[in-house]
């Protein structure tokens, strides 16, 4: 399939939707309200209201005079066919089915008549028993959750796809409130006929993506799936659903899916290339320092930069078990001897000590740029200790800014410390709580750019 055949479900600006309704909460309304105020030319279809919202309500899609380039459905599940034979007179191509009541209910003969009836009249679709899709940079909003419910994040580089609307959503407001960047997200549900192969392959093309996030349960056309996916350039991260026995059951009556193996399925991901994440909260790491690290390194070599001895030793033990190595520092790092105090350790890592000011912090990460034998820099900032400030922000920016090594920061406290922490990462620093996920999160990262 040729992945632009796929731009009218984010870039179209002549809209029917299919179930528009004038009672507020309904998930017709919903839809409706989503897409006011955008530029759009909007057409509700209900055979039972004249106008909707302030906009001309028309008893049908064939009543409608204009072009429409995409149809937005959100009638009961038994009423979709025939309202694709509609979409056929109309030379309606592109389709977004909220609906439910398919495969997923058990009803596969309602599921086969979608498929055939999407088939003979040359409609692509996403859904059916879907949320649909959101465009951060158009503005496109087919979502029947409010704003004031699922807060929608600001356009940024992420697209994510998943087959659970519901997890989705909760991923998609999670990341908004945690100020991700998002290009598209994709509720496909069912996918009767567009599938996750298809819209992997769109995103791959697609320019304002720069990162692909995956919620899987089941993959239907595995072999071109992993083909695709391994010949892509950008990062793709994914989390699978259906990975034990109970949870593949629930896949089943959830979107209908085989979930299958989870062995196999991980081990062909990482064949392919595809990070994968086994929770959410590791999938919200990845997504981190994949959004905000713009260095690859060039292998697993790491230097930890800390304030706090005991904080430095954990995020040793974490690095080593997520397969990275703390190498034994080079000349320029050994140089900074001359610099500190003989009370501060200069090895790897670097311990600045308690008292450690901002200036310790700026000749320690200048040497560990420098330096020869690491390949990226974990920085840990315990602010509790009176000496350090904000102008330790600038300090890491300016480091960052000039480093051809991955930096990641952990800082972990309450309100001055979270209060440093988002001034760290709106500098595009990768920034964790925790020394555990940062070292996790490089360690996927590292994997990634270092594959071959």
């Amino acid at each position: 399939m040729n992945p632009s055949s796929l731009e009218p479900f984010f870039h179209a600006k002549r809209i029917a939707i299919i179930g528009a309704s004038r009672e507020s909460g309904k998930i017709g309304n919903t839809i409706l309200k989503q897409l006011l105020g955008k530029g759009l030319n909007l057409y509700p279809v209900n055979p039972n209201a004249e106008d909707i919202l302030g906009l001309k309500c028309y008893p049908s899609i064939l009543d409608i005079k204009d072009t429409v380039e995409l149809a937005v459905i959100a009638t009961p599940g038994q009423t979709v066919p025939a309202l694709l034979d509609q979409l056929g007179k109309k030379k309606i191509r592109h389709a977004i089915i909220i609906s439910a009541g398919f495969k997923e209910t058990g009803n596969q003969k309602l599921e086969k008549d979608l498929q055939d009836k999407l088939k003979g009249n040359n409609v692509l679709a996403i859904g059916p028993n879907c949320l649909g899709v959101f465009d951060a940079h158009t503005k496109l909003d087919t979502l029947f959750l409010p704003k004031e419910r699922l807060m929608r994040p600001k356009a940024g580089t992420i697209s994510f796809l998943t087959q659970s609307g519901a997890t989705g959503s909760a991923i998609l407001d999670l990341a908004a409130y945690s100020n991700y960047g998002f290009a598209k997200f994709v509720s496909y549900g069912n996918a009767a006929n567009l599938d996750e192969t298809d819209l992997l392959e769109y995103l791959i093309s697609d320019p304002d993506t720069k990162i692909i996030c995956m919620y899987v349960e089941g993959i239907k056309r595995g072999r071109e799936f992993l083909e695709i996916a391994r010949a892509s350039k950008k990062p793709i991260l994914a989390i699978k659903g259906g990975t034990t026995e109970a949870g593949s059951r629930a896949a089943q009556s959830h979107t209908g899916s085989l979930a299958g193996s989870a062995e196999i399925y991980f081990g062909a991901f990482n064949q392919a290339g595809i990070v994968t994440a086994h929770s959410i909260e590791e999938l919200f790491d990845y997504m981190r320092i994949f959004e905000k690290t713009k260095q690859k390194p060039a292998g697993k070599r790491v230097q930890i930069i800390t304030n706090g001895g005991g904080y430095g030793i954990l995020t040793a033990d974490a690095c080593v078990r997520n397969g990275l190595s703390l190498p034994t520092p080079g000349k320029s790092v050994k140089a900074l001897k001359k610099e500190f105090p003989s009370t501060v350790t200069v090895g790897n890592p670097i311990d600045l000590l308690g008292d450690a000011t901002v200036e310790r912090y700026r000749l320690a990460l200048e040497a560990a740029i420098e330096d020869d034998a690491s390949d990226s820099i974990i920085v840990l900032a315990l602010t509790q200790v009176p000496l350090l400030n904000e102008q330790l922000v600038e300090v890491v920016r300016e480091a960052n800014n000039k480093s051809h090594k991955p930096i990641v920061l952990v800082t972990t406290g309450s309100e001055y410390a979270q209060h440093l922490k988002k001034k760290f990462e709106d500098t595009g620093i990768a920034c964790y709580d925790f020394p555990e996920n940062a070292a996790r999160a490089l360690a996927a990262y590292v994997k990634f750019w270092t594959r071959k």
